[in-house]
């Protein structure tokens, strides 16, 4: 196993060696021309730090009265780059709950890490008597144990509560005009 050795002035020295095992075929290490740099480590990048982002928005109309979780137009993937990352996932909903209607969200995952609940919320609801209301709500997840490092797909849910109230809009108003956009912003957290 061959190696080149750069010693400092200060008489501490840098090996760059060679692998401890024959590769399969020749590896090329390129440095850059128009830039300097720093070459990672192992240690990099440090633990909570966002190695990637992505963001997703939609604005098609849905609305449902179904008491069991439908799936809304609000969904994003990410591929994590280490199974061992957390992935944060921030979500805006705006929903237009109908007089009566309490309405519960719920996030979901599947591809390379399924989950059926990650997490839950009911906080949408219009009073009796009332021509409906409308919720802008932010909601954040954790998901600290993917284990995974394919393509992960998380989805927003939403259902009625009960029977009171008609339908749940969702992202617009309760005539189908008005789109609010809906977004889902993915974050990875290096572990």
């Amino acid at each position: 196993m061959s190696s080149i050795k750069l010693k400092h002035s200060g008489g501490n020295s840098v090996i760059i060696a060679a692998p401890s095992s024959n590769p399969a075929s020749d590896r090329t290490l390129t440095l850059p021309s128009n830039a300097n740099g720093t070459v990672l480590t192992t240690t990099n990048p440090k633990s909570g730090t966002i190695v990637q982002k992505k963001f997703f928005h939609a604005a098609t109309n849905s609305y449902s009265t179904s008491q069991s979780y439908v799936e809304t137009v609000v969904t994003g993937s990410i591929t994590p780059e280490s199974s061992s990352s957390k992935i944060i996932i921030t979500a805006c909903v705006p929903v237009w709950a109908v007089s009566g209607s309490y309405l519960h969200v719920q996030l979901r995952s599947s591809g390379g890490n399924t989950n059926n609940d990650i997490g839950t919320w009911g906080d949408a609801y219009a009073t009796h008597g009332s021509s409906g209301a409308a919720y802008n709500s932010m909601y954040q997840w954790y998901h600290a144990t993917h284990n995974t490092t394919s393509a992960i797909t998380y989805k927003i849910f939403c259902k009625k509560q009960d029977s009171n109230g008609s339908y749940w809009y969702f992202p617009n108003n309760s005539n189908h005009s008005a789109k609010n956009i809906g977004w889902l912003l993915t974050l990875e957290e290096q572990a």
